[in-house]
């Protein structure tokens, strides 16, 4: 926790309590939450309770325009810590991350998993990270593709727990060694 991330026009930092009007306002939206796997927020205590124990963690940063008032419009994660549904080995994290249906389509996610992928690479040391989407979620497969990540696997029943459903999902990944020589030849 207390790490802050900076980028062109994004500041990734911690989430705090007084966040929670902010999360509710953009998880709450139909449109954002259940092609991540997650029910919309259905009021700011919900919310609040989410700041407080999932998004209370290292490496779980909330997405800030700079300029905008500082106000969370999304939220990215990197997980250094596998579970049994989703082991990691040493060496390994795994990318999340959502961003309120208003700011879709302006290069915001893609500029902020770069950061992340920087981060993970080049501060942190990984070898190699991971992310998925769920079949039909098109937006985080552009994203995906566009900062680097290479198809793995595919799970053909990854099962949606706070959803209650079976969806495919598509695990892709990145090498260290491929995003290094990827940020060497935009220089």
């Amino acid at each position: 926790m207390g790490s802050i991330l900076e980028t062109e026009r994004l500041i990734l930092r911690d989430w705090r309590d007084e966040d929670a009007e902010s999360l509710f306002k953009y998880a709450s939206d139909d449109r954002v939450g259940p092609a991540a796997g997650w029910l919309p927020h259905k009021d700011v205590g919900y919310s609040r309770a989410v700041i407080r124990t999932l998004y209370a963690k290292d490496e779980v940063y909330a997405i800030c325009l700079k300029g905008g008032e500082n106000e969370p419009i999304g939220n990215i994660s990197l997980t250094l810590e596998g579970s049994p549904e989703r082991p990691l080995s040493k060496g390994e994290g795994e990318i999340g991350y959502w961003l309120g249906y208003p700011f879709w389509g302006q290069g915001i996610a893609s500029e902020a998993v770069k950061e992340v992928l920087y981060h993970g690479f080049v501060e942190l040391g990984l070898k190699r990270i991971y992310s998925g989407y769920f079949k039909g979620n098109n937006n985080s497969k552009k994203v995906q593709y566009k900062c680097g990540f290479k198809p793995h696997h595919v799970n053909t029943a990854s099962r949606v727990y706070m959803l209650g459903e079976t969806r495919i999902e598509y695990i892709n990944c990145i090498t260290r060694t491929d995003f290094l020589a990827t940020k060497k030849s935009q220089n």
